[in-house]
């Protein structure tokens, strides 16, 4: 009995830190349909930027 409790704690402690670790991935594929208006995405810099004119 003792033993099923440990590995249920064990498991209710690691379940937040994978779903945190899958979330900060996500957030890093950002591409330029996110970008928002008047600014583009930067492949070299990840992230979205000011559009320049010229």
């Amino acid at each position: 009995m003792q033993l099923k409790a440990i590995l249920a704690t064990l498991a209710l402690v690691a379940l937040p830190a994978v779903a945190m670790a899958d979330c900060s991935w996500h957030n890093t594929n950002q591409s330029a349909s996110q970008c928002p208006q008047g600014q583009t995405f930067d492949s070299t810099a990840g992230s979205c930027v000011p559009q320049t004119t010229s």
